[in-house]
C-alpha cells in the first residue's frame, strides 16, 4: 500500500522474498519498477515473474502481486476459445441446456473438478440447475441451498467483485504490517477499503465452510443479469487449485457473455409466452365486445379462459350466484374466498398466490383444488373471476437439512454449516407460479370486461335513445300532418274569399269605390293565403324563405293590378330566412306599399316600381320605390284601413317604416329585426 506520493505504507505476505528486508525504504516504482498504470503483462521481480494490479481506494494505492500463470496463452487462442464457448451458448434453445453448456464450458476453461450453475431463487435461497463434475464426485445437481449460505453482504460483493478465488482453503492468513510499526500507522491500514482486492483474506466462516464440503480449492465467477446478481459459477477442487489472474478475466467474460444469453433466452421465453395469451385474448376478448360480460357469457367462454392462464378451475362470484366451471373447490369455500379476495382487490389489479393456504387459513383444507388463486375484479358486474390451480406436491432436495441452517440475522454471529448430505422435503400447499405474463394477461382482461360493459351499457342506451327518436319523428309526422291539413283548409278557405272578391270587384257592382276596396281586400288575403300555400307545400313550417315568398307574393298582386302595372314592376329580392309570422306580416306590409304606390304614385295611371330586399346583419330592409309625384303622394293622414293596418304590422314587427325622396318619386323603407326580439 501507498500513498499519492508512492510512499509505501505497509504489505502482507513475503515481500522480504521479493523485494529485500528494505522493501518499506523504497519508493513503489522503485519497487515494481515503474508506475502500476503504465505497466503491462507478466513483470519479472525477485528472480520470478509476477502480475501487477493496481486499485485506487481513497488517497492510498493497493497493489497486488500474484505469481504470473507460466502456461498462459496468447490473447488469440483465448479469444477464440472464448468465441467458441459464446457460439455455444448462442445456439442453445433454452435458459436449461445454455446452463448446461456453461457448466461444461467453464469447467474446461477454469480445470476445477466441479463446476456448478447456481441460481439465486425468489426467497434468496440457491439452486444448482447445471453442473459439471469429475466421475469420482457426487452430484449436487438439482440441490437446494438455503439463503443462510450466501449472507446478503457476500452476495453484493460478489456484484461488486465479478470473480473471487480461494487457491487454498488451509492458507494462513498473513495481516498488513505498517512500514512505521506503530499502533496508529497498524489501525490507519486496518480502516483502508479493500473490498476490489482479489488476494484479500475471506472470512473464516467461508473457509470452514469449504473445509465442512471437502473443498481444498474454491472460485466463484459472478452471473450479474441487468445489474443484478443472477446467480453463480461455483468452483470446487479436491487440491489446492491457482486460479490466475488471466484465466479469472477470461472467466468474467465469458460470465458476461452467458449473462447476455441468460436475458436474451428468458425473454424469448416471455415474448412466446405473450404471443400465447394474446392468442388466446384474441379469441375471448371479440365475444365480451359483442355480447358484454355477462354470466351468461361468463360460463360461455369458461374453458378457454381457463386454458388461457393454465389453471384447473374457473368461478364466478356475482350478485348471489357462483357459476364453477373445471375443478374447483366446493361451492361454500368458493363464496368464502371471494369474500376475502374482495379486500386484496381494493386497488382494482388482478390479486395471484400460489401459496393460498398461508395468506387464507381455511384453504388448507382445500389445498388439492386451491392451492394457488388468481382473482380479477368485475366492478362493473359486481363479482368476481377466481381460477384456481391445484396443489403441486415437490420433493425439494437440499444439501443439508435446510431447518438446520442459521437463519439470517444482522445482529446474530454467523457460523457455517456442518452438513452437506442430500436431504430431502416435502413441499405441499402450493401450486404451480403464476408469471408475471398471466397476471399482465387477467389484468388486460379486466380492462376488456370493463370495456364491454361498457360497450353493452352504450348499446342499451342507444337502443333507449332511437326508441325516443323514433317516436318523437312519429308525434312531428302526425303533427307535421295536422298542420298541413289545417293549412289545406285554410288555404281553401281564403282562395274561396279571394275568388269570391275578384268576381264581386269584376262584375257584381258598379261602384268603382267598393271595386277598389274589394281589390285591396282581394291582395291582402293573397298575401296571408301564399304562405298557407308554401307551408302546405313546404316540409319546413318554422321558417319560410323571404325572397322566394315575396317574388310569387309580386306575381299574385301583378294579376290583380292588371297587365300594364306587371310590365313596370322590377324585383331584386335577398335571399333570407324568416319566422313563417313574420313573413306574413311582411307581405301585408308589401301590399300595402305596393297598393299605396298603385293609387297615389302616378295619379292611378301605371308606372314602373322598383321593389329590394336587403339584408344588413340582423337586419333587413324592404324597399318600395317609384318615379311618381313623390313622397307627398298618398293619403294626407293615414287614418283609414290601410294606414292604421300598416302601422300596426310595422309595429308587431318591431321595426320602422320611412317615406324618403326617390328623386324622383318617393321610396317607403321598411327596416326591421329578421327575428323577434
Amino acid at each position: 500500500m501507498a500513498d499519492a506520493t508512492g510512499r509505501v505504507l505497509g504489505g502482507a505476505g513475503a515481500l522480504e522474498r521479493v523485494f529485500g528486508v528494505d522493501w518499506g525504504e523504497r519508493s513503489l516504482s522503485e519497487l515494481i519498477g515503474g508506475e502500476p498504470a503504465e505497466l503491462s503483462g507478466p513483470v519479472p521481480l525477485g528472480g520470478g515473474w509476477w502480475t501487477v494490479a493496481a486499485h485506487p481506494s481513497g488517497d492510498r494505492t493497493l497493489v497486488e502481486l500474484e505469481p504470473a500463470n507460466p502456461h498462459a496463452t496468447s490473447a488469440g487462442e483465448v479469444l477464440a476459445t472464448l468465441g467458441d464457448m459464446a457460439a455455444g451458448f448462442e445456439r442453445a434453445t433454452d435458459v436449461e441446456t445454455l446452463c448446461a453448456r456453461a457448466a461444461v464450458a467453464f469447467r474446461e476453461l477454469t480445470g476445477f473438478d466441479r463446476v456448478m450453475i447456481y441460481r439465486f431463487l425468489d426467497d434468496d435461497a440457491g439452486r444448482v440447475v447445471a453442473e459439471a463434475r469429475a466421475p469420482h464426485l457426487g452430484t449436487f445437481l438439482h440441490h437446494h441451498f438455503p439463503a443462510s449460505d450466501i449472507p446478503p453482504q457476500a452476495r453484493a460483493l460478489y456484484v461488486r467483485n465479478r470473480t473471487r478465488a480461494i487457491p487454498d482453503a488451509g492458507y494462513e492468513p498473513q495481516p498488513m504490517r505498517s512500514v512505521a510499526g506503530t499502533d496508529e500507522a497498524e489501525a490507519d491500514l486496518a480502516a483502508v477499503d479493500m473490498s476490489d482486492v482479489a488476494l484479500r483474506s475471506v472470512s473464516p466462516i467461508h473457509v470452514q465452510y469449504l473445509k465442512n464440503m471437502g473443498v481444498a480449492a474454491s472460485a466463484s465467477i459472478s452471473i450479474v443479469k441487468d445489474g443484478l446478481l443472477w446467480g453463480l459459477v461455483a468452483c470446487h477442487h479436491d487440491s489446492p487449485r491457482l486460479l490466475h489472474a488471466d484465466t479469472r478475466l477470461a472467466a468474467a467474460t465469458l460470465a458476461g457473455g452467458l449473462a447476455r444469453q441468460l436475458r436474451a433466452k428468458e425473454e424469448a421465453e416471455t415474448y412466446r409466452e405473450r404471443l400465447r395469451l394474446r392468442a388466446s385474448e384474441d379469441a375471448v376478448v371479440p365475444r365480451l365486445a359483442e355480447q358484454g360480460a355477462t354470466p351468461a357469457v361468463l360460463k360461455d367462454c369458461a374453458p378457454e379462459l381457463t386454458r388461457m392462464l393454465g389453471a384447473d378451475g374457473l368461478a364466478f362470484v356475482g350478485r348471489g350466484a357462483v357459476t364453477l366451471s373445471g375443478h374447483c373447490p366446493p361451492e361454500p369455500f368458493v363464496r368464502e374466498v371471494a369474500n376475502w379476495a374482495a379486500a386484496e382487490l381494493a386497488g382494482g389489479r388482478p390479486f395471484a398466490t400460489d401459496r393460498l393456504s398461508e395468506l387464507f387459513a381455511p384453504a388448507a383444507l382445500h389445498s388439492r383444488q386451491a392451492s394457488g388463486l388468481l382473482a380479477l375484479s368485475l366492478a362493473e358486474e359486481g363479482g368476481l373471476l377466481l381460477w384456481f390451480r391445484a396443489e403441486l406436491v415437490q420433493e425439494i432436495e437440499w444439501a443439508g437439512n435446510p431447518h438446520k441452517a442459521v437463519p439470517h440475522d444482522p445482529n446474530a454471529s454467523l457460523s457455517p454449516r456442518n452438513s452437506f448430505e442430500s436431504w430431502t422435503q416435502t413441499v405441499g400447499g402450493r401450486s404451480r407460479a403464476w408469471t408475471f405474463e398471466e397476471v399482465e394477461s387477467a389484468e388486460r382482461l379486466r380492462r376488456a370486461f370493463a370495456e364491454a360493459d361498457t360497450a353493452a351499457r352504450l348499446r342499451a342506451l342507444n337502443a333507449q335513445l332511437r326508441a325516443s327518436l323514433e317516436e318523437k319523428d312519429a308525434l312531428v309526422r302526425q303533427k307535421d300532418l295536422l298542420m298541413k291539413e289545417v293549412n289545406h283548409r285554410v288555404q281553401n278557405s281564403l282562395q274561396l274569399v279571394s275568388s269570391f272578391l275578384r268576381l264581386q270587384g269584376r262584375g257584381g257592382t258598379a261602384n268603382p269605390e267598393v271595386a277598389d276596396v274589394m281589390a285591396q281586400a282581394q291582395a291582402r288575403l293573397s298575401a296571408v293565403a301564399l304562405v298557407h300555400r308554401r307551408l302546405y307545400q313546404d316540409d319546413r313550417v318554422e321558417t319560410v324563405e323571404l325572397g322566394r315568398y315575396l317574388e310569387e307574393l309580386v306575381g299574385d298582386l301583378r294579376s290583380t293590378l292588371g297587365p300594364e302595372w306587371a310590365a313596370g314592376i322590377r324585383l331584386d329580392l335577398a335571399q333570407l330566412l324568416v319566422p313563417t309570422d313574420r313573413a306574413i306580416n311582411i307581405g301585408l306590409v308589401l301590399t300595402e306599399l305596393v297598393i299605396n304606390a298603385s293609387k297615389y304614385a302616378y295619379d292611378g295611371a301605371a308606372g314602373p316600381l322598383w321593389i329590394t330586399l336587403e339584408r344588413a346583419r340582423s337586419r333587413f330592409q324592404l324597399i318600395v320605390a317609384d318615379a311618381g309625384r313623390g313622397k307627398q303622394a298618398g293619403p294626407a293622414d293615414g287614418t283609414g284601413f290601410g294606414g292604421r293596418m300598416l302601422r300596426a304590422v310595422v309595429g308587431g314587427l318591431g321595426g320602422e317604416l320611412q317615406y324618403l325622396d326617390n328623386g324622383p318619386g318617393c321610396r317607403a323603407v321598411l327596416t326591421a329585426p329578421v327575428r323577434e326580439g
